[in-house]
């Protein structure tokens, strides 16, 4: 019977730790969860600022569909303008010739060979 009462307090203790796992991880997850939003309103902010109404648009268009490519760009435009190399508002047309090349980067990475 002493056995018993051993192990139903041996099991309250993993219990409990397995809980206060459970909490630290959910704690964790909030934050990387709330960095994660801050640094996309951040970036869409920088965005905002720098591109016109037009390119935005395309921009969102994008990122509908090819989402990958869009973080690339969206990255590339930040490091551009921050760097001063490019004119800020970007236009419509200067993210088109932008997104030119970053596409075919992205089409020499992914070639597809048939044996």
């Amino acid at each position: 019977m002493g056995s018993e009462v051993l192990d139903d307090e041996e099991l309250e203790e993993i219990r409990r730790r397995k809980l206060l796992e459970y909490q630290r991880r959910l704690l964790e997850a909030a934050e990387r969860e709330r960095r994660r939003k801050i640094m996309e309103a951040k970036k869409e902010a920088i965005l905002r600022a720098i591109l016109t109404p037009q390119a935005r648009s395309r921009l969102a268009n994008i990122k509908m569909i090819r989402p990958a490519i869009a973080e690339q760009l969206e990255n590339q435009l930040i490091m551009l303008a921050q760097e001063g190399r490019v004119a800020t508002p970007i236009t419509d047309s200067m993210l088109k010739r932008i997104l030119a090349s970053i596409d075919r980067q992205y089409r020499r990475e992914i070639r597809i060979r048939r044996l």
